[in-house]
């Protein structure tokens, strides 16, 4: 990412590293929360029960690709 996506930006490496490691364990924290939440509990409350974990999954997976960038952005490579 450092190479091809961001500019390398102020921090150190290893500080890019952690913080770049830290955006990426909120984004799965963030893939399972929302994944489980909507397969569980919220489209079988709204009666969509049929392929209720595959539509909690798809949303899982796609809302981390907005908020990883824009945490990389703005905090990872600053």
């Amino acid at each position: 990412m450092r190479t091809y996506v961001f500019a390398a930006g102020g921090r150190s490496l290893p500080g890019q590293v952690a913080w770049f490691v830290g955006v990426n364990l909120l984004g799965l924290a963030q893939t399972f929360l929302i994944s489980v939440t909507l397969a569980q509990w919220a489209l079988p409350a709204l009666g969509i029960r049929a392929y209720a974990e595959v539509i909690g999954h798809f949303a899982g997976v796609i809302t981390p690709i907005v908020t990883s960038y824009f945490g990389h952005r703005l905090i990872t490579f600053r």
